[in-house]
């Protein structure tokens, strides 16, 4: 049968769009791959932990460099802003400089002793006062500081600690035994910030954590260049109940000296392991002063997006932080400016190779991607728990969230690592993409230092979204065993928060780029398909998310 011309270039038409339609809805497990670039990953990490960008502390020139940075290759790259008409979320926060007296004074009917700020003991605050002071104020030990009802432990029945200091311990009960809580998984429990939010709770005017490098998982010298005299918090401005007047840690032996003083000792600390304890009353009462100067002021998430072509209303989401700990106290040779390399700076950079390769893709995603680069994650996860606080895309609407926080430095690895693993469906998407790279998955090598609560796709997963964080094992490929457990163990011990993470020619960075390779094929089957990703039965975030939907409809 013989068409007309004008039909027929209908029909070819038709048939373009069709077949475009078609190839923009198929998944292909290469698109995009190619678009890695190791050469480009090394450049971002070199510029972004460069001396110029004096460590990318928040309210610092590094702060102004590291975010226009960060746009201006979003941009670069193509891609959309992701906050309107712009690439910028504000995040007010308050910087408060603690001035400390010099010794927290320590008393009791046998007599007194003085400790040593910084070297004894931290104390930070989040209150704007222009003074906080303990004066003779007693301290109380209540265990772990946890209640936790589903567990069937509450170190703070029958005892009052409003108007009190409150003396705990560091992780939870199943870190001393295994058949408590999780076990030796650190509970959420188990993380310092809990520990402060309950004693806020609790009444309490100040809480000490007691220090063990074991149980914390870092040494000590973490919280010293953690914890500085200055430090930044989001603005809670009307929100003041819901923080002790001074919080900080005490170290191990300091603990013990505290104790003795009392005319007790250590086997009170291990007696706390058990349910059921009660502490006996020490009768210390401790002095010192705290003079406070707060600065508000704002910092900024980096955001962009690819919108999706067939569901641009369903969003996932990939975080890096952008910020480290700025210029800070001199290590023993004299450099005073902590880089943060690896932490952050690999991160980030695999922010935008991801962004490239999404970007190049040839089937443009249907769903809608966001590249999220937040601030303020060494200050206590600032800039991802605004975010989801102030979402910019309905967090009902958000698939899955995917974090990366220190990428591996070094060669490939056999194995794979899911950090807190047993949470959510994204780990089955994670083990089928490892299978298709020849690897394996490795159990988390220190589930008891609660690595899922100490970077930003918990922010998300305490807001119902399905995170994910994973990263290379300790099994490298041509390497002897014990290999990667001495890299892992050198950079905890010698460059974990320390001017020393800076940038090494040495890095290859092969396993890193293959990791984010990795993510990169999570998210681009989560684009292409309709699955939601859920909760796992048992995690303690399942009902958020399954509150959060029915709040939707």
């Amino acid at each position: 049968m013989l068409i007309s011309y004008s039909r027929f270039i209908l029909f070819v038409f038709l048939t373009t769009i069709l077949a475009c339609k078609q190839r923009n809805s198929t998944f292909d497990p290469e698109d995009g791959l190619s678009f890695f670039n190791k050469d480009s990953l090394v450049r971002h990490i070199k510029i972004l932990s460069s001396d110029s960008f004096q460590g990318r502390r928040p309210f610092t020139v590094g702060e102004t460099r590291t975010v226009d940075y960060m746009k201006s290759n979003f941009t670069s790259l193509g891609l959309e802003p992701g906050n309107g008409d712009g690439y910028l979320q504000e995040v007010p926060l308050v910087e408060i400089k603690s001035i400390a007296d010099p010794t927290l004074k320590v008393e009791s009917g046998k007599g007194a002793i003085d400790l040593q700020r910084s070297t004894d003991y931290i104390l930070s605050t989040e209150n704007t006062d222009s003074v906080v002071s303990l004066n003779k104020d007693e301290l109380i030990f209540a265990g772990f500081g946890i209640v936790a009802p589903e567990y069937g432990w509450n170190d703070y029945a029958g005892i009052d600690v409003k108007g009190k200091v409150v003396l705990v311990l560091v992780n939870d009960p199943g870190f001393y035994d295994s058949t408590l809580f999780k076990g030796h998984t650190m509970s959420y429990y188990g993380r310092w910030t809990y520990k402060y939010e309950e004693a806020a709770r609790q009444g309490a005017k100040a809480c000490l954590i007691i220090h063990s490098t074991a149980a914390a998982s870092y040494p000590f010298n973490v919280v010293q260049n953690s914890w500085g005299t200055s430090n930044l918090f989001l603005d809670k401005r009307g929100r003041e109940k819901y923080h002790c007047a001074l919080q900080g840690w005490i170290t191990w032996p300091s603990a013990c000296k505290l104790l003795s003083l009392a005319g007790k000792d250590s086997s009170l600390l291990k007696e706390a392991h058990h349910r059921g304890f009660k502490s006996p009353r020490l009768n210390l009462k401790l002095s010192t002063r705290v003079r406070i100067i707060s600065v508000y002021n704002k910092s900024y998430n980096v955001i962009a997006k690819i919108t999706g072509t067939k569901w641009p209303d369903q969003y996932i989401i990939y975080t890096a932080h952008w910020d480290h700990l700025g210029i800070g106290k001199p290590d023993e040779k004299g450099d005073s400016i902590y880089n943060g390399a690896l932490d952050n700076a690999s991160g980030s950079a695999g922010l935008l190779e991801l962004a490239r390769a999404f970007e190049g893709l040839e089937n443009k995603p249907e769903r809608t991607i966001i590249f999220l680069s937040v601030t303020s994650e060494e200050q206590g996860l600032l800039g991802s728990a605004y975010y989801a606080q102030h979402p910019i895309y309905p967090l009902n609407k958000t698939v899955a969230e995917m974090n990366m926080d220190v990428i591996n430095a070094h060669g490939k690895t056999n194995d794979v690592v899911i950090t807190g693993a047993g949470q959510s469906d994204l780990e089955d998407y994670l083990i089928s993409e490892a299978k298709k790279q020849g690897r394996y998955i490795a159990p988390e090598s220190h589930p008891e230092a609660g690595h899922y609560f100490r970077s930003d796709h918990f922010n998300f997963a305490k807001a119902g979204v399905p995170a994910l964080d994973a990263a290379s094992g300790i099994d490298f490929m041509g390497r002897e065993k014990g290999y990667g457990k001495r890299l892992q163990e050198d950079y905890t011990a010698n460059h974990y928060h320390r001017p020393s993470d800076e940038y090494d020619s040495a890095w290859t960075f092969e396993g890193g780029l293959l990791d984010i390779q990795l993510l990169f094929q999570i998210g681009k089957r989560l684009a292409f398909e309709e699955t939601w990703p859920k909760w796992k039965q048992g995690s303690e975030f399942k009902s958020v998310r399954e509150a959060s939907i029915q709040e939707s409809k």
